[in-house]
């Protein structure tokens, strides 16, 4: 049998996070993870994406921190990793205005509240900023087998807004292999290759954890970073019987395809999230655009089983790349698919838990996937807060942990997080959160 203060289930990015943040607060640190590497499942799958506009004044007011965290990535983590820190490529985001989305007009009131900036453009000056785009409509967003699919309404989108603090990180796995070596360097253990296969409780509190069937690893707290796997460790620890709030793990695809030759949309472009077309685009390597999806009405979700399931592209990709050439002029659809089927871990309203649970020592930071990427580094910060809190006694069901955003100047209720919410109706109930 093996000691430990604290065993985190989950090597992505927001389970070395936590890892690194316990360990800074003193826990001796254990991380496991099935597959063989740091952010070698969801993590890697990820488009990386950070901006700030959520549906929420808290979840827009965590990403907006989040920027800073990546514009000083080699503070956060105190150290060059071998295979070299990520790179925050910082080219802002521009965000269709459209009337599924009120024209901004909510998401600007948010952003005023929390004093981020931005730039309203009208549609000339969109077409400025990125001269490969044309501002037909398309909305609502349709499959490719409909008659109208690529016919304009006959209107224009009539403007955008750009948010200079944003961009995206291209290489998402070696993030998450940074942070495992910042969290070494603090005394974290890591195994991989390394399955939970039981988990034991004893008067209500976690007392071990059993690794691979064999190895007893004893300790207080447990911490289920599973991602699309964290419902499957919920029930294995008997916790949801007390949750208001479920994850799912939900298949999706991503599709990138050349940019016009015409135009360097890598070094010229920025993040876009196109709610008129139904899709979201960002600069990729290769000159290349990232298509992912913001999960219209029209789309069949796919949820699956996260040990069996397809990861062969299917004809989604095929609507990504078209839905992409909607809106970008010249581009062309290439006959091969090239980009990335992953899992996203879900809740009802695509709103994460971060919480404890009934269970003494059990903690979850679960239903991330898709949205969370960028929060990761305060994600570990604020785990490890409301762990250390809980441990010495405080009961966060009645009286919530604060956690301050300190670059915003921010005070954050993660009780807006908990396991026991209703529903939030703000959310907008997909990928963006």
């Amino acid at each position: 049998m093996s000691n430990y203060d604290a065993v985190v289930i989950g090597a992505g990015i927001i389970g070395t996070s936590t890892a690194y943040q316990l360990a800074m607060s003193g826990y001796k640190t254990l991380c496991v993870d099935k597959l063989p590497a740091a952010g070698y499942g969801s993590t890697s799958g990820s488009c990386a994406i950070i901006r700030p506009y959520y549906s929420t004044v808290e979840g827009s007011a965590l990403a907006y921190e989040s920027h800073f965290y990546w514009k000083n990535w080699d503070q956060y983590l105190g150290l060059e990793d071998e295979k070299g820190n990520v790179i925050y490529h910082d080219c802002g985001c521009l965000v269709m205005k459209t009337e599924e989305n009120g024209h901004l007009k909510p998401t600007i009131k948010i952003m005023d509240e929390i004093g981020c900036p931005y730039e309203e453009l009208t549609t000339d000056q969109v077409q400025e900023r990125l001269p490969l785009i044309n501002m037909k409509s398309y909305t609502p967003a349709k499959p490719p087998e409909h008659p109208d699919f690529g016919t304009s309404n006959g209107s224009t989108v009539t403007g955008a807004v750009f948010f200079p603090h944003g961009g995206y990180v291209s290489d998402p796995q070696l993030s998450a292999h940074n942070v495992q070596c910042a969290a070494e360097a603090a005394g974290v253990e890591f195994r991989f290759n390394t399955a939970v296969t039981d988990i034991q409780i004893t008067s209500n509190q976690i007392t071990a954890v059993i690794l691979n069937a064999e190895q007893i690893i004893s300790t207080s707290v447990l911490v289920n970073v599973a991602g699309p796997h964290s419902s499957i460790i919920n029930e294995m620890a008997g916790v949801t019987a007390d949750m208001k709030i479920s994850t799912r793990a939900l298949r999706h695809e991503v599709a990138h395809v050349p940019a016009p030759k015409a135009y360097d949309f890598e070094h010229d472009g920025c993040v876009v999230s196109d709610n008129d077309i139904g899709a979201y685009l960002r600069p990729e390597i290769g000159n290349h655009i990232l298509v992912g999806s913001e999960d219209p009405d029209c789309d069949n979700k796919e949820w699956v089983d996260p040990d069996d399931f397809d990861r062969n592209f299917s004809s989604h990709w095929n609507t990504l790349a078209m839905r992409a050439a909607q809106r970008v002029t010249d581009m062309e659809i290439p006959g091969q698919a090239k980009g990335v089927v992953e899992l996203y871990d879900v809740t009802e309203d695509w709103i994460p838990i971060y919480d404890k649970s009934f269970v003494k020592g059990f903690y979850m930071a679960c239903g991330t996937s898709g949205n969370q990427y960028k929060n990761a580094p305060i994600a570990g910060e604020m785990m490890a807060k409301l762990i250390s809190e809980c441990e010495n006694g405080r009961d966060h069901d009645s009286n919530p942990v604060h956690f301050r955003l300190k670059h915003i100047g921010f005070d954050l209720n993660l009780g807006f997080f908990s396991r026991n919410r209703e529903i939030n109706p703000d959310s907008s109930f997909s990928v963006l959160g």
